[in-house]
């Protein structure tokens, strides 16, 4: 909730317990919440208050009170009313201003911080003095989440991760770009990486349920102490992006699970088309058609075993057989095999690599 929209509950809620009409106007004397349509103090009466050195002003009908940011005065409050109570009530009412201007400007100041340290801009001894002073503990155990939607800048979705959070305190929910919403998770001591696993797909299934929105979800190594989360934020963007590569069926990935797909993505492209003109000649993976090539996922999910892959695609086994005949006549690769399946395999996972380097040049 901005806080605008807390200050206007605020001011609201004390005139329905005092009777009492309230106003928060800004340096340019414009109403920036109020209770009421009363006539403001003129211009002259507000800059003479303004230029005073008091902090407070009362006539017969209303009291005026300065608002304290620092050495300087953003806002006035008017409180219109008569009687001994009227000052009071606007002192304390100036006090909780105060206290919930102070929080939410704490509150800026550590998303800002977060972001600023997950694109490492401090150098270590100044991350850990400001840490300090924003009340951030710094030797605490701590993963990054990155959550991206279909949609950028879905603001259900961040509604939807704010509120799972919410008890949470010393979580931060903050985003640098467009791409997604960073989660900065602190974690217990016992907490393991299956821990990690099992947040990240609670996260995908209350996205789906309650922003009503398909989500992939990759999270960081354990980051031991605060100077680590900058790491720990890279290393979550690259299982995000390694992930949507090479397993694109899977919607949740994990920096310490990427396999082989880690190791293919660190190769120059130019060593992986040298790979595939190696294996495959003039021939492309682009010229097997849909069906073969579900066939001979679902061949490899089921370890190479024929029977099972049948019965899973409801197809007979020398129809298999004929199929994968066929890929070995076209590519000199017998992928019953497990030589053959394995280099097959890799082939499949570098032509995604290339395709998606084209599609995404440095």
């Amino acid at each position: 909730m901005a806080i605008q929209q807390i200050l206007k509950k605020c001011l609201n809620d004390w005139k329905e317990i005092s009777r009492l009409d309230f106003c928060m106007i800004n340096s340019s004397d414009e109403i920036y919440v109020t209770t009421c349509d009363r006539k403001l103090p003129s211009s002259d009466t507000l800059q003479d208050f303004r230029d005073s050195s008091a902090l407070c002003r009362a006539n017969s009908n209303l009291c005026l009170y300065k608002i304290q940011d620092g050495s300087e005065f953003p806002y006035l409050l008017i409180v219109w009313g008569s009687g001994e109570s009227v000052s009071t009530i606007g002192e304390l009412a100036v006090c909780q201003i105060l206290s919930l201007l102070t929080a939410y400007a704490e509150k800026n100041d550590k998303n800002t911080f977060m972001q600023n340290l997950l694109l490492d801009t401090y150098p270590k001894v100044d991350a850990f003095n400001r840490a300090k002073k924003l009340h951030i503990a710094t030797s605490v155990r701590r993963a990054v989440f990155l959550v991206e939607t279909k949609q950028s800048s879905d603001e259900h979705a961040l509604a939807t991760i704010r509120n799972i959070f919410s008890a949470r305190s010393r979580d931060f929910i903050t985003s640098i770009d467009d791409t997604g919403i960073i989660v900065v998770r602190e974690l217990q001591s016992t907490d393991d990486y299956e821990k990690l696993r099992g947040l990240a797909y609670m996260l995908v299934d209350m996205l789906n349920t309650e922003a009503m929105t398909s989500a992939w979800v990759s999270y960081s190594n354990i980051a031991d102490d605060l100077n680590d989360l900058s790491n720990a934020y890279r290393e979550a963007r690259m299982a995000m992006e390694v992930g949507k590569i090479f397993y694109a069926e899977k919607n949740v990935f994990g920096y310490n699970r990427l396999g082989i797909g880690r190791l293919i993505y660190q190769l120059p492209v130019s060593v992986c088309e040298m790979f595939l003109d190696e294996i495959f000649h003039d021939e492309t993976l682009d010229s097997i058609d849909e069906e073969t090539l579900n066939t001979i996922r679902t061949f490899f999910e089921n370890n190479l075993n024929l029977s099972e892959t049948s019965r899973q695609l409801y197809v007979h086994r020398n129809t298999l057989v004929y199929r994968f005949e066929k890929l070995q006549k076209k590519f000199r690769l017998d992928i019953r095999t497990f030589e053959d399946a394995l280099t097959f395999k890799m082939t499949m996972l570098v032509s995604d690599y290339i395709k998606y380097s084209r599609q995404n040049p440095q």
